[in-house]
């Protein structure tokens, strides 16, 4: 009948310690049974654990060839993100941004504050004058709905980035140059032309209102003023208030425009210098950073998988070692039972031998006698 042994020291320990095979290999004269037990309980341990402990052992080679294979990636990108700079310089103009610029001063900065402010004064003004003169033509668009004239004034700073942003996508200096210098060119004659036609009228709204009826008649009379500005479109307004709005236009979004441009060149005088990211160690450094991690996970499931198999190892280590323990203690109680009986034996046959040797002796003491009487 098989029996097991219920020691705390193995209760942890599947399979426990066979104590009937210690016995019956500690009652055998053979002295292998030593290794008889350590080869006997290390089969009936890998009977039980055979098939996890090599599922740990391969899951460990698994994760060590990963690991190897993810750590000399690692090291690879490492190697790569040594000899690539961080940063880079920004390109402008088409040439890297790398020389250092002026610290402002003050004309710079009073020059650059006072376009800022001409920028919004002049679209201020000319959304507000567009959008007035609307409401006051009477069309019935927008008498009904005044919101639409302050859109359709809204060209006035559109049109006016709209030339700005043709001027930033110029990369040519001496092309920006004549650009810049073409609308200054436009403002300034949109002005001159404003200042003419409006000089032109000027007269006319310079008068009292007594003036004004005086000058009416129910005949017609012929004017010596009569002209070019003084006719009207084909839409019925005169010419001279076209020419005026035309001009003011031309000469808000060209002179807009022109400030803008000035602001641009002055701010690129004084600007820090900028240096981006660089695209390839940005991928690289993102790619070592998964890789990190992926090594980090790969570590932690190699560890698991080791730590597993080493306790499985330690288990067998341990049921062998407490099998060994349990068949020496065996021999060693059953080598005292030996030799205690044979003590017993000795004491026995020592006494034996006394009482033999007694008894002969007494033998003796009672023939002496009767030898002599005869």
């Amino acid at each position: 009948m098989k029996s097991t042994n219920s020691q705390d020291n193995g209760a942890l320990i599947t399979p426990s310690v066979h104590l009937e095979f210690i016995q019956n290999q500690a009652g055998l004269p053979d002295n292998a049974g030593l290794e008889e037990i350590e080869a006997y309980h290390r089969a009936l341990f890998l009977h039980h654990h055979a098939r996890d402990l090599e599922t740990y052992e391969q899951q460990r080679r698994i994760h060590e060839d990963r690991l190897g294979h993810l750590e000399g990636r690692l090291k690879d990108i490492h190697g790569k993100l040594s000899g690539i700079e961080k940063l880079v310089p920004v390109a402008v103009n088409g040439e890297p941004d790398i020389k250092p610029t002026a610290p402002w001063n003050i004309w710079d900065r009073l020059m650059f504050g006072l376009s800022a402010v001409g920028i919004l004064v002049l679209l201020a003004f000319g959304v507000l004058n567009i959008s007035f003169n609307l409401l006051e033509s009477g069309l019935i668009t927008f008498v009904q709905n005044p919101i639409r004239s302050y859109f359709w004034a809204a060209l006035l700073p559109i049109g006016a980035l709209g030339v700005k942003i043709g001027w930033d996508f110029i990369q040519k200096p001496r092309a920006r140059d004549i650009y810049l210098w073409c609308c200054l060119i436009a403002g300034v004659a949109g002005v001159v032309v404003w200042l003419a036609a409006y000089s032109t009228v000027y007269p006319t709204l310079s008068k009292t209102t007594t003036e004004h009826l005086a000058s009416l008649s129910v005949f017609d009379q012929p004017s010596a003023n009569d002209g070019f500005l003084r006719g009207t479109t084909a839409g019925g307004a005169k010419v001279v208030d076209a020419m005026i709005v035309a001009a003011q236009a031309v000469a808000e979004i060209f002179l807009s425009a022109a400030l803008g441009i000035y602001m641009t060149i002055v701010y690129a005088r004084h600007r820090p210098v900028v240096l981006a990211g660089n695209p390839l160690f940005t991928q690289l450094d993102e790619e070592r950073r998964i890789l990190e991690e992926n090594v980090a996970r790969e570590r932690l499931s190699l560890a698991e998988a080791r730590g597993n198999q080493n306790r499985l190892e330690n288990q067998l280590a341990a049921l062998v070692a407490y099998a060994r323990s349990l068949f020496q203690k065996e021999t060693a109680l059953r080598q005292d039972q030996s030799q205690q009986k044979r003590i017993l034996l000795d004491q026995i046959s020592e006494q034996l031998r006394t009482q033999l040797k007694t008894f002969e002796n007494g033998a003796n003491d009672r023939s002496i006698p009767l030898t002599n009487g005869k």
